[in-house]
């Protein structure tokens, strides 16, 4: 049933595609789109703030089809879109929050003209082999784009291919050029000063498991810490993207500067050891959740914890076209005096008007008095 449906749609696909142009994605592939995309379905949802940077009246209008995970991990910012954007609600999800529960047979029914997936993540990608295929046999065509695995060089790219694709080619660039300027505050002034490098451990996640300690290191927040004028020690024990290192190895290699990353938003603060940051949640609040995330067992006896280097930062950010706010927080977090000057949270609110449908509401870090 599933070949004949192919063999159906993919005739329909051919008779509707009029004019169609090519792209290079993330991947390196180049892929034939149409010129008038209507129709898309997503691999990951949290791709819906990526879509507004460049439709902020409508950015939902053309999914047909996301996965199920920006309500499942990101609710308060969700609840956001679905007060805006009711028909967000609407939209088929063709999956949870992992790439295993995609339905391929769902997402062929909504006969997408492109899919929009990413490098690595939470929905199908690259290695996606059988998805790969049998939707482009429908003549959908797949891009992928990349705010995780390398985000400070994939950001970028990313929203200008997405700006090539949906035909919000100058939207893209006003974004790329305000993301690249503020980027460049950073870049320049390290270069100019080379101030001494800061050791800095990531803890991800905190709170999600009892045990220590989950780190980001060659991909996601990891490549913010030598954005910011950093060396991330647990390169030295992680050799990819992310992994785990012991409570006691941490112990015994202490961080001039610890981070941790919050996965908890306002309705988890009171009930989850997790650190909570992000839409609606009030400085008081996470403050109280990194006091006490703080208070366990060897993190307390961590000399940055001790003399107050000790910070929490949304984790999201891993996976956010908006990356480049938390680079600024970093690059200050680590060289205080040489960043003085610098406001992330200016920044974050200015790219919130600027490219959001509504302005930055909450706390999305926070340092130890």
């Amino acid at each position: 049933m599933l070949r004949a449906l192919l063999a159906t749609l993919a005739l329909l696909a051919a008779a509707a595609a009029g004019e169609a142009r090519e792209v290079t994605d993330l991947a390196g592939r180049t892929v034939t789109v149409p010129d008038k995309v209507e129709r898309i379905i997503i691999g990951e949802g949290r791709y819906v703030p990526a879509l507004a940077i460049l439709d902020r009246d409508d950015p939902v209008g053309r999914i047909v089809g996301m996965m199920g995970d920006y309500e499942a991990v990101d609710p308060a910012n969700y609840a956001r879109y679905r007060q805006r954007f009711p028909k967000i609600a609407e939209i088929a999800r063709i999956g949870r929050a992992a790439k295993e529960s995609f339905s391929l047979e769902k997402a062929i029914t909504l006969r997408p003209q492109v899919a929009i997936f990413g490098l690595g993540g939470h929905g199908p990608d690259t290695h996606s082999g059988e998805v790969i295929a049998a939707l482009e046999k429908t003549g959908t065509a797949i891009v992928f784009i990349d705010f995780r695995s390398d985000p400070l060089v994939n950001t970028p790219k990313s929203m200008e291919l997405l700006g090539q694709v949906l035909g919000r080619e100058a939207e893209a660039a006003v974004f790329v050029a305000a993301w690249r300027a503020a980027l460049t505050r950073v870049e320049e002034r390290l270069a100019r000063d080379k101030p001494a490098p800061v050791g800095v451990f990531i803890e991800s996640r905190v709170g999600l498991d009892v045990s220590c300690c989950e780190t980001m290191t060659r991909g996601m927040m990891g490549r913010f810490v030598t954005a910011g004028g950093g060396v991330n020690i647990a390169e030295a024990m992680v050799p990819g993207e992310a992994g785990t290192v012991s409570l006691e190895w941490l112990i015994a290699h202490p961080p001039q500067v610890y981070i941790g990353t919050a996965i908890g938003n306002l309705g988890s603060a009171g009930n989850k050891p997790w650190l909570a940051l992000g839409a609606d949640v009030p400085a008081e609040v996470a403050q109280m959740s990194l006091k006490r995330s703080m208070a366990r067992s060897g993190i307390a006896q961590l000399e940055a914890v001790r003399a107050g280097r000790a910070h929490a930062i949304w984790h999201h950010f891993y996976n956010s076209p908006f990356n480049v706010a938390a680079v600024q927080a970093f690059a200050k977090w680590l060289h205080p005096a040489l960043f003085a000057d610098l406001d992330p949270e200016a920044l974050l609110r200015e790219l919130h008007e600027r490219f959001q449908p509504f302005p930055l509401e909450g706390v999305y870090w926070i340092s130890l008095p």
